[in-house]
C-alpha cells in the first residue's frame, strides 16, 4: 500500500480484542443453541402432554403410542425423534415436570443443603415464596431422559441440571458424577463474594468455584514445594482445567507483576470467560494459614490496577491449600476488600479408597500359611 503508513499491531491490545470477540461469538452461539434446545423441549412436552390427554379422554391404552409412532415416522422420517421409546420418554417428561418450563423446587428442601442454596440462589422464587423455579432448558433432552430415572429427589435433580449447565458436563460425565455422589462432595467454598461483588456477579462466582478440588491426577510423591505442584498442574493443564470447570482459560504460571519496581509472581493466572474476570490462584502444599489471605488480597489489588481493563469485572482470588479450617478462614477473610475464596484440594483419593479395600499384609500371610 504505497503512500499509506501501516500501524504496528499492539499484541496485548489485539489479544484483548480477540478475547472479547471470542466471548461474544460463544455467547451468541450458545444463545442460538439454547433457543433450539428450549424449542425442542417445549415440543416434546407438548406432544407428551397431548398423548396423555388423549389416553385419558378416549381410554386408549399403550398400543396407541406404537400406532402414532408408525404414522409420525412415516410422515417425518425414522430419525425424526418419534420412536415408541422416545414418545414414552415424552410422556414421562410431562409427568415429572408438570410445571414446564420450570422445575418447582420446595424452598425448604434447598435450605437443607448449603450447596443447593449456592447453586440455585440466582433463580426466581415463586409468587407464594414456597418454590424456586429452575429452568429445564439449561440441559438437553438426552440429559433429561438419563437424569430422570437416576435422581428422584427434585432438589438434587435441580442441582444436577444446574451443575451440568455450569460445568458443561455432557450426558456421560453427568451420569458419572451422579454415580460418584458429587453432591455430597461439592461444597460452596468459604468466600467473601457477597460483600465484594455485585449480587448477580456474586451468585455466579459462588456457582463457578467449589470446595474441595480433586487433584487425583497429581503425583504427590514428587511434590515437595509449591513450585512442584505448579509444574504438575501446568504440565497436566487439560486435567486441571476440567477439574476447575467450564469457562477457565489458562494464562500461565508464575505470572509476573511489577509492583512499585519490584517483581512479584502469581502462582497461576486464569481468565474466566463467563465471569469476564481474571482469576489469580495461589497454591500451598501446607495447611491454611491466615497470612496467605493477605498476600492473595495484595495480588488481586495489583492485577486490578495493572492488568484489568474497564471491560473486565473485578479480579477474583482463589487460594488452594492442602487442608483448612473454615472458622479460621472466615476470621482471616473479615475486612478483606477484594473478592476471594479458599478451597482445599484432595489427592490420591482413589488409591486411598483402593487401599482400604485391600487385605493387610498379615491377612495375606495368614492366607498363604493356610
Amino acid at each position: 500500500m504505497i503512500g499509506k503508513k501501516l500501524s504496528i499491531i499492539n499484541e496485548f491490545e489485539y489479544q484483548q480484542w480477540l478475547q472479547y470477540l471470542c466471548d461474544e461469538i460463544d455467547r451468541q452461539r450458545l444463545k442460538t443453541v439454547m433457543q433450539v434446545n428450549a424449542a425442542t423441549l417445549q415440543h416434546y412436552w407438548w406432544l407428551g402432554n397431548d398423548i396423555i390427554q388423549k389416553q385419558k379422554e378416549k381410554g386408549w391404552g399403550a398400543k396407541v403410542i406404537d400406532k402414532l409412532s408408525v404414522d409420525l415416522q412415516k410422515r417425518y422420517g425414522n430419525d425424526s425423534g418419534y420412536s415408541p421409546r422416545n414418545l414414552g420418554y415424552m410422556k414421562n417428561f410431562v409427568s415429572e415436570y408438570p410445571d414446564f418450563p420450570f422445575l418447582q423446587v420446595p424452598l425448604a428442601k434447598i435450605q437443607e443443603m448449603p450447596i443447593l442454596q449456592a447453586r440455585l440462589a440466582k433463580f426466581t422464587v415463586s409468587a407464594d415464596g414456597q418454590f424456586v423455579q429452575v429452568p429445564l432448558a439449561q440441559i438437553t433432552w438426552y440429559h433429561h431422559i438419563s437424569l430422570i430415572p437416576k435422581v428422584k429427589d427434585v432438589a438434587l435433580r435441580a442441582f444436577y441440571i444446574t451443575e451440568s449447565a455450569i460445568q458443561g458436563w455432557n450426558r456421560d460425565v453427568m451420569l458419572m458424577q451422579i454415580e460418584d455422589k458429587y453432591h455430597t462432595k461439592a461444597r460452596s467454598l468459604p468466600n467473601n463474594f457477597d460483600s465484594t461483588l455485585p449480587p448477580v456477579h456474586s451468585d455466579l462466582a459462588k456457582a463457578v468455584f467449589k470446595d474441595p478440588y480433586n487433584f487425583g491426577f497429581v503425583d504427590m510423591t514428587k511434590v515437595k514445594q509449591e513450585k512442584d505442584l505448579e509444574d504438575q498442574l501446568a504440565s497436566k493443564v487439560t486435567d486441571f482445567l476440567l477439574e476447575l470447570g467450564k469457562g477457565f482459560s489458562y494464562l500461565g504460571k508464575q505470572y509476573p507483576l511489577n509492583i512499585a519496581g519490584e517483581d512479584s509472581k502469581v502462582d497461576l493466572m486464569m481468565y474466566h470467560t463467563r465471569l469476564h474476570c481474571y482469576v489469580a490462584i495461589e497454591l500451598k502444599v501446607v495447611d491454611f494459614k491466615p497470612e496467605f489471605i493477605s498476600k492473595l488480597n495484595y495480588y488481586i489489588s495489583a492485577i486490578d490496577d495493572l492488568i484489568k481493563t474497564p471491560e473486565d469485572n473485578p479480579t477474583i482470588g482463589l487460594l488452594l491449600c492442602r487442608s483448612k479450617n473454615n472458622t479460621k478462614v472466615e476470621y482471616a477473610m473479615r475486612g478483606m476488600t477484594q473478592p476471594l475464596g479458599v478451597a482445599a484440594y484432595q489427592t490420591q483419593q482413589l488409591m486411598e479408597d483402593l487401599k482400604s479395600s485391600l487385605p493387610s499384609i498379615d491377612d495375606l500371610e495368614r492366607t498363604l500359611e493356610e
